[in-house]
């Protein structure tokens, strides 16, 4: 059995928990949108044709900031085709994802959307085939009250109130060839400055993120987020990263620690960003926006995959990346979210891509159920419970070697402590395949009174690690109760099934 000591001091904290971290995506692409959070005569459908299932497991989910509309679909997109009277909406060829958009739902819906299920709304600026202009008026439509020609527009298409949006992209992932309006760091980087600009002359309280690299394996990565930066390190207050990950050819340990490059790109682009803050003299820190990452199982020979998508003519919303995840993938997303908590320092932004049935926690048929994957459970449970500050760890935990990374950590764990409710959350993950992993956490300037509760995310009796929820079978695997965990005084106990997720809370006073 593989053993981890981890040591709690309550002195030692990292930052308060940026709940931002727990964001999510929808983009135009697939069934995200049509059929997934919108559908129209769906029997669970509102009168503004937003699915009550699917909002019910979005409200579960917890998440508290969602990006729109995309993703590869902004950088093609005119924002003037989502307002106004749906009838009178053009249909457009979208070539990111060589589909038909409706332009059914647009800037408005969206926003009546985000307000009922709770969440901010992270708008997206297209920087690829337009630019200044359409980013400021843009802003003047959503942000500015009244008085003017779009303010005023605005209110005749329905919101007499302004939309109040203080999170803006910059464009998406413009260092990728594949991207409309693809472009240079140089020439990147001076549109987000001037963008930037004409933006904040609108709106002087909203905030902005400019586009880092398209992921970590870029050729361009680190010279792009340097020269970016350098021309808008005033203007900007994040730079984004983007990632995704998954299993290759079976080598489950690599992908298991896949949460050790996540670490090392989220330190790499904190050292380039601050390098840049040290040549120029700035006063402020930038920070993160962590605004994709996921496991994706890129296959570009399925039949639902973009390249093949694309074969089919121009279609509307058919079904692209739709991957069903397993207990390894969610036990994956685990080590992920972890990761990203202990950043808060720094990652303020994060969003899971995307929301429903792209590479998604939620599952939806069109005139059907909408039902829960296993990546579902540890976002939504590290939603709920991870509040106040976090704590900063010393681990020492058995350690196993991967192909990729290296030596990782078998047991890969953050946490929280909350001083109004007096609880500490622990979130863990047994990355061992195979063994059982005992668990000690010593807790300094703390005595533990009792387990609140404790939930793991296994493999089921009889299964494997491959199992998914499906619509047939959507229970198939969830969190239930992890027996034996014992806390007393300054120390809790625990075991941790092979290949799981596990979320501890406890109840604490200080000494």
């Amino acid at each position: 059995m593989s053993r981890a000591r981890i040591t709690i001091d309550r002195d030692f904290t990292v930052a308060e928990v940026p709940r931002r971290i727990f964001g999510s995506f929808v983009e135009h692409m697939g069934r995200c949108v049509y059929t997934g959070i919108y559908e129209p005569g769906h029997p669970r459908a509102d009168a503004r044709g937003f699915r009550r299932d699917v909002m019910d497991l979005v409200k579960e989910l917890g998440a508290t900031v969602v990006r729109y509309p995309g993703g590869n679909f902004v950088s093609g997109y005119n924002w003037e085709d989502g307002i106004g009277p749906v009838a009178e909406r053009p249909r457009r060829l979208d070539g990111a994802w060589h589909t038909l958009e409706t332009n059914a739902f647009g800037l408005h819906e969206f926003v009546d959307w985000s307000r009922e299920a709770g969440v901010e709304v992270m708008e997206a600026v297209n920087l690829g085939t337009r630019g200044v202009d359409a980013a400021r008026e843009l802003v003047e439509y959503a942000n500015i009250p009244s008085g003017t020609r779009l303010s005023d527009l605005r209110r005749k298409n329905g919101h007499e109130d302004p939309f109040n949006i203080k999170l803006w992209c910059l464009g998406n992932e413009m260092d990728g060839p594949w991207q409309i309006g693809h472009k240079t760091a140089e020439e990147y980087g001076r549109l987000a400055q001037e963008a930037a600009k004409a933006m904040r002359f609108v709106d002087p309280d909203i905030e902005l993120v400019a586009c880092g690299s398209s992921n970590s394996g870029m050729p361009t990565f680190g010279a792009w987020e340097q020269t970016v930066l350098t021309h808008a390190y005033e203007q900007v207050d994040y730079v984004s990263l983007h990632a995704y990950y998954q299993e290759h050819d079976g080598d489950a340990g690599s992908f298991l620690a896949s949460a050790v490059d996540m670490d090392y790109f989220i330190e790499s682009v904190i050292a380039t960003a601050d390098a840049v803050r040290a040549k120029g003299k700035h006063k402020k820190h930038i920070n993160l926006s962590f605004d994709e990452w996921n496991v994706w199982y890129t296959r570009p020979g399925d039949a639902d995959s973009p390249e093949q998508v694309g074969k089919h003519g121009w279609r509307e919303h058919p079904r692209v990346i739709e991957d069903q995840y397993n207990v390894t993938d969610a036990v994956v997303v685990g080590t992920f979210l972890n990761s990203l908590l202990r950043h808060g320092d720094r990652v303020k932004i994060a969003n899971q891509a995307q929301l429903v049935n792209v590479i998604a926690p939620i599952l939806s048929e069109e005139n059907g159920p909408a039902w829960k994957q296993t990546i579902f459970h540890p976002f939504a449970r590290m939603a709920e419970l991870a509040h106040g500050q976090i704590l900063r760890l010393a681990v020492d935990s058995d350690k196993y070697g991967n192909a990729k990374f290296g030596d990782a950590d078998l047991v890969d764990v953050s946490a929280t402590w909350n001083e109004e409710t007096g609880r500490i959350a622990l979130f863990l993950a047994n990355r061992g395949l195979e063994e059982a992993a005992d668990v000690e956490v010593v807790l300094r300037g703390f005595d533990a009174r009792q387990v609140v509760r404790a939930d793991v995310l296994r493999i089921p009796d009889g299964a494997d690690r491959f199992i998914t929820n499906t619509q047939a079978n959507p229970g198939a695997v969830g969190l239930i109760p992890l027996d034996g965990v014992k806390a007393a005084g300054g120390e809790v106990r625990a075991t941790l099934p092979a290949l799981s997720w596990t979320a501890i809370e406890l109840e604490v006073v200080r000494n």
